[in-house]
């Protein structure tokens, strides 16, 4: 999924200069339908901690990097990060790149914090170089002391990837015919969650707020798209109460734009985000946007221009702003008009992949 959401763009630019190697937990489909110019490479890693099985693939990076004798080698999510920058430092590649986009530990407390923020650290210190995908998250991890400010930089102005404008537009036709799909009526004032469904994404709070506006008739509507990682739709739909009729749950999908044309406001009540890219893609869709003020998301919306911000794990905050989009299409207009130039001026995938390249090309060398 990170490859595919993400990646991609940097994946396609790096290939017309260099030899890449893509290495991931592959499906079989995944890899006939790989794109031509890149080899790919499916290794067992999972999300969650398991220790034998991390041994194993710890041992199969190693082989791989030795074998390969890589210039340099790239990580992205934290278990990946770990497993790759150990590897990496066991084989002895050169060049070693980790990209942060969010901290597990940020929602811990106790020993689970302390032993997560240690293998942080690991990563970072096996790291010869840390990417942060916000300037208020690096600000964040430099007061932790969890990386230093010689090894450590944000590309542009932000994100993992930027934001395609090709791909993420206003999309009429689009609205219209997902509206139409959903069974939506005209008038409906749509409120989009996309992403993975746990707890900490806030999606409770989203469905104690929205039901919250149970009041406000029957033109207010609550769309959920992503994996459902945590059986979360009974809880959700326990938590909605008499507003669970106009709440809907669509699963993954491999076109989250025709989503994000088809809402009215983009709602992103996360605990801990290193950036939340769906907020600007949301916005170069002219969505605004309703997110928690923590790290990460502070840099993708203006409060009170691209969207609203709000204390996180609040629902009544959250609701009160939902309320305010809800009943004025006018400034929904206008804070998606801004979104849209914030992501487009800020974040365009061109900037951010162009600095990448430039990483390497200072990194490793001229270009094969």
């Amino acid at each position: 999924m990170t490859v595919r959401a993400f990646l991609a763009p940097h994946i396609a630019a790096m290939r017309e200069r260099y030899a890449v190697t893509v290495v991931a937990n592959f499906s079989d489909g995944e890899l006939r339908a790989a794109e031509r110019g890149v080899d790919y490479v499916s290794i067992p890693i999972e999300r969650r901690i398991a220790p034998w099985r991390d041994l194993l693939a710890l041992l199969a990076l190693a082989r791989l990097f030795r074998r390969s004798r890589f210039a340099a080698i790239q990580s992205v999510t934290p278990k990946v990060g770990l497993l790759a920058m150990l590897a990496g430092l066991i084989a002895r590649v050169p060049v070693r790149i980790h990209v942060c986009t969010g901290q597990t530990w940020v929602t811990r407390r106790g020993a689970a914090r302390w032993f997560l923020k240690l293998m942080d650290r690991i990563v970072a210190g096996c790291a010869t170089h840390v990417l942060v995908d916000s300037p208020s998250q690096l600000e964040f991890l430099l007061a932790e002391r969890m990386v230093s400010a010689a090894r450590s930089r944000v590309l542009a102005k932000g994100s993992i990837a930027g934001v395609d404008p090709s791909r993420f537009k206003p999309d009429p036709q689009a609205r219209r015919e997902v509206r139409v799909e959903l069974g939506y009526p005209k008038d409906s004032v749509v409120f989009l969650f996309l992403g993975r469904l746990n707890r900490e994404k806030g999606v409770l709070d989203l469905a104690a707020a929205f039901a919250r506006l149970a009041d406000n008739g029957d033109r207010l509507r609550l769309l959920f798209v992503g994996p459902d990682e945590e059986g979360m739709r009974g809880t959700l739909q326990r938590e909605l109460g008499a507003a669970a009729p106009r709440a809907g749950f669509v699963g993954d999908t491999d076109r989250p734009e025709r989503y994000l044309a088809a809402a009215d406001v983009f709602c992103l009540p996360s605990y801990r985000e290193g950036f939340g890219v769906t907020v600007i893609e949301a916005g170069a869709c002219g969505v605004p946007a309703i997110g928690s003020r923590i790290y990460g998301i502070t840099d993708a919306i203006d409060d009170g221009v691209t969207g609203f911000l709000f204390e996180p794990r609040s629902a009544e905050a959250l609701a009160e702003r939902m309320g305010r989009l809800a009943r004025d299409p006018d400034l929904r207009q206008r804070m998606g008009e801004s979104a849209r130039a914030k992501a487009l001026r800020d974040f365009p995938v061109s900037g951010v992949t162009a600095e990448l390249v430039s990483l390497y090309s200072a990194a490793i060398g001229s270009p094969r």
